[in-house]
C-alpha cells in the first residue's frame, strides 16, 4: 500500500453560508486566502466552487476565472503548490454552462458526478446521460482529471459505463461522499461496500458529511485510502458545537494521518499518484 495520503480541501461548496459559519470563503480574496492558509498547511488539493456577489452558487465562467487566478496568484507568491480541482456542479447552469471554465481554464482536475438523485430530499441534482457524455468528451480533450463522486451504489455501475467508452481515461479515481440524504449514508459498512465495488487500478478518497466527517476520515485512512477530504464544504463543524475553519480542518486530518504512519502527500506526490499532468503543462 502506498502511504502516501492525498488531503484534499472542499474550500465553499455551492450551499454553505457565511450565516451558518463566518468562516466560510465566499470571496476571490477569501478563497485563495484559504487555500494558502490550507496548502502550507498539507493540503495538496483544493476543490473550488464560486459564489456571486451575493454569495449565491455559480457557474460563470469568468468569476471562476478570477477566482483560479488569484488562487494561483497567491500560491505564487508563497512559492507553494496545490492542485486545482474544480466543480462541475456549482449552481444553476446549462449543460453546456457547466465545461466553459473547463475548456477555458484547463485545471488539473475536476468534479465528474457520475448519477442523479435527490439531493437532501430538497432538490434533483441532475447529472443527465447527455451532460456525462459532454464532461467525459470536456475532460479527454482538455487533459483534466476527472473525479468520480460517487453519492450512492449504483453510481459504480454508471462510472463503470462511462470508463469502457473512453471518457474515462488511465487509472480512475472515486471520491465518496457519503451521508448526504438521498444517496448513502456515512458509515463503515457502506464505505467497505464502495470500496469492494472499485476495479483494480482505481484510487480513491473520501469525506463524510456533518456528522459522519469524522467517523469516514477515521475509517478511510484505516482502510488505506489514497486521500481524504475535509473542508466547509463538507462539514461546517470541528467539534459539536464548536465551529470549524479550513485551515483547522486539515490540520486536523494531518495530525490524524501521522499517527497513523501515513506520509501526507505534496501537491508533486499527488500527480504521481493521480497519474495528473506534469507542473506547468
Amino acid at each position: 500500500m502506498d502511504q502516501r495520503l492525498i488531503i484534499s480541501v472542499a474550500l465553499t461548496g455551492g450551499g454553505t453560508s457565511k450565516e451558518a459559519n463566518s468562516a466560510v470563503p465566499i470571496t476571490p480574496e477569501e478563497i485563495a486566502a484559504d487555500a494558502v492558509a490550507c496548502c502550507k498547511a498539507g493540503a495538496a488539493v483544493a476543490h473550488i466552487h464560486c459564489r456571486d456577489k451575493q454569495g449565491r452558487a455559480t457557474m460563470d465562467a469568468g468569476v471562476f476565472q478570477e477566482v483560479v487566478t488569484m488562487v494561483k496568484n497567491a500560491l505564487q507568491e508563497e512559492r507553494l503548490d496545490m492542485i486545482i480541482n474544480l466543480t462541475t456542479s456549482g449552481g444553476p447552469a446549462t449543460d453546456e454552462e457547466r465545461l466553459l471554465h473547463l475548456k477555458s481554464l484547463q485545471p488539473d482536475m475536476c468534479s465528474y458526478d457520475v448519477g442523479t438523485f435527490n439531493w437532501g430530499n430538497m432538490f434533483v441534482f441532475e447529472n443527465s446521460p447527455k451532460f456525462l457524455k459532454m464532461l467525459g468528451e470536456c475532460v479527454v480533450q482538455n487533459n483534466v482529471k476527472p473525479e468520480m463522486e460517487i453519492f450512492d451504489g449504483g453510481m459504480i455501475g454508471n462510472a463503470d459505463y462511462y470508463i469502457k467508452k473512453g471518457y474515462i481515461t488511465g487509472n480512475p479515481h472515486y471520491q465518496f461522499i457519503l451521508g448526504v440524504s438521498g444517496g448513502l449514508d456515512g458509515t463503515v459498512e457502506n464505505l467497505v461496500f464502495l470500496k469492494n465495488k472499485l476495479p483494480q487500478n482505481a484510487t480513491w478518497s473520501c469525506s463524510g458529511i456533518g456528522k459522519c466527517h469524522m467517523p469516514m476520515l477515521l475509517a478511510s485512512i484505516a482502510m488505506g485510502a489514497n486521500g481524504v477530504r475535509v473542508g466547509l464544504e463538507d462539514n461546517i463543524y470541528y467539534s459539536k458545537g464548536e465551529l470549524a475553519t479550513n485551515e483547522m480542518l486539515v490540520s486536523r486530518a494531518v495530525r490524524i494521518a501521522k499517527e497513523c504512519g501515513r506520509t501526507v502527500a505534496t501537491a508533486e506526490d499527488t500527480r504521481e499518484i493521480l497519474g495528473l499532468r506534469k507542473k506547468g503543462i
